[in-house]
């Protein structure tokens, strides 16, 4: 298993790799966003060679915010294009992984057509990504795509895509946490993780672990189920680091525990 954390996309790539360098991480989860970290204005070369310099693995990451479902095609191939120019940036500094997030902001329109618009998205995304060496793969959302059969309609028609779990996600907007059994339905098509804290309902708080109501003991526990020995993302988001190192130990502590109790299991 390899931790990694996330860039702030308004500071610069080069001060963030540093400082996950510093904590030992094992990757950083590049997120090409602006203001600082724009598809258009980084040096795809250039991060290569401080993510190398650094020893660091790479995944891939994308705003959140593009809207690939929208229902004025023109905005919706604006979306298309800068995700298409991000695979090529994820392929020159070596990701083998990018992430997406659904469009569900199609006000007026039945579901199926935000799931027929993402599913044109995605398919475009893997053709071209398949051509690049770079895999696509989709994050839960709390509201519209957060349990298996929700993600199902995404991941059943395409059978390249990965998914992508945000355990943290799993726990918004639901009766109960969804993990387990988003792990059920697609544990083999897991791809990389991400793990934070909340305390339910509909605030995304990206808390230290342990801070709210997040299962992680067992949320693990079905990582180590499925088969899982990969990337997982620390969204713990506090401008005081500390809270990112104590999180990173705990998760490596309670990784090795929840193995251990497997195999006396």
């Amino acid at each position: 298993m390899l931790i990694g954390g996330m860039n702030h996309p308004a500071s610069p790539i080069r001060d963030e790799i540093a400082w996950m360098s510093q904590m030992e991480l094992g990757f950083i989860d590049l997120s090409l966003e602006p203001p600082a970290a724009a598809p258009w204005a980084v040096d795809p070369y250039e991060i290569r060679t401080l993510i190398d310099d650094a020893g660091l693995a790479v995944v891939g990451h994308t705003a959140y915010y593009l809207p690939i479902a929208n229902a004025y095609e023109s905005v919706r191939r604006g979306a298309v294009d800068a995700l298409l120019r991000c695979v090529d940036i994820f392929a020159i500094v070596g990701a083998r992984w990018m992430n997406i997030h659904p469009d569900r902001h199609t006000p007026f329109h039945e579901r199926s057509f935000y799931i027929d618009r993402n599913i044109e998205t995605l398919a475009e995304l893997i053709e071209h990504g398949r051509a690049q060496g770079v895999g696509i793969m989709i994050e839960n959302l709390p509201g519209d795509f957060n349990s298996a059969p929700q993600l199902g309609e995404l991941l059943d028609p395409l059978p390249e895509l990965g998914l992508h779990l945000d355990i943290g996600h799993a726990n918004l907007m639901v009766p109960s946490n969804t993990t387990v059994e988003i792990l059920d339905a697609y544990g083999e098509r897991l791809r990389h993780v991400h793990l934070h804290d909340n305390k339910g309902g509909h605030a995304d708080l990206h808390l230290p672990l342990g801070a709210g109501t997040v299962d992680v003991v067992g949320s693990l526990a079905a990582l180590r189920r499925c088969g899982y020995d990969a990337t997982i993302t620390l969204e713990v988001f506090s401008p005081d680091r500390n809270h990112f190192a104590y999180s990173r130990d705990v998760l490596r502590r309670v990784w090795e525990e929840v193995d251990v109790a497997a195999l006396r299991s």
